[in-house]
């Protein structure tokens, strides 16, 4: 058996080693269920971003310890949600997750021990009044370690959501602003460019 030979059938031996642990449950490649797999495309993605299994090419899988703060700045509805929640301390801010989370906060004059939670779900990237939900937890105490926490369903909610939405809209027409320059037609396109005077 010559060299070349030997080399041939190394090749062949590692491709069906290869194949075979590809096509078997050791944990490599795992055949999917068509009945339990939405054919969205979008659908997918979504729900694997959610799960965290994502992958994203060019850089995107790297740990950076900012996360994905980069698009925050550029995004009104989150800046907004973030200026009129700064009278309360945050617990939770996660940009990727598109959910704001306060701690505990309450009225100092009030002599009732209640305290109020908000959360700020945002479902899109538009300004619109579907793309945000806003929820509110109250947490009443009688003792000190005697604490009650319910949701509540209260016109609050829905003030806190309107404002969102004003200080977006108007956050978004000052980017617009901000960001017109002139413009000045490039000179293939002039109409003297095109017919030439005499």
């Amino acid at each position: 058996m010559t060299r070349k030979s030997k080399f041939h059938l190394i090749i062949i031996n590692s491709i069906f080693i290869l194949c075979f642990f590809l096509t078997t449950n050791c944990g490599i490649y795992k055949p999917a269920d068509a009945r339990k797999i939405d054919p969205n495309v979008h659908e997918r993605v979504k729900k694997n971003i959610e799960e965290g299994r994502g992958f994203r090419a060019m850089g995107g899988n790297k740990n950076k310890s900012g996360g994905t703060f980069e698009f925050a700045s550029s995004n009104a509805m989150w800046r907004a949600s973030i200026d009129l929640l700064d009278f309360t301390p945050l617990s939770n801010v996660d940009y990727s997750g598109g959910i704001i989370i306060t701690d505990w906060f309450s009225d100092e004059s009030s002599s009732i021990d209640e305290s109020l939670k908000l959360t700020v779900k945002f479902l899109s990237n538009e300004i619109r009044a579907d793309g945000i939900n806003v929820i509110i937890h109250k947490k009443t105490c009688e003792e000190k370690n005697k604490c009650v926490i319910k949701k509540i369903d209260s016109t609050l909610a829905g003030e806190i959501k309107l404002a969102i939405l004003k200080e977006a809209a108007i956050l978004s027409q000052e980017d617009i602003e901000k960001n017109k320059e002139p413009y000045e037609m490039p000179g293939v396109f002039k109409r003297e460019n095109w017919f030439p005077q005499p």
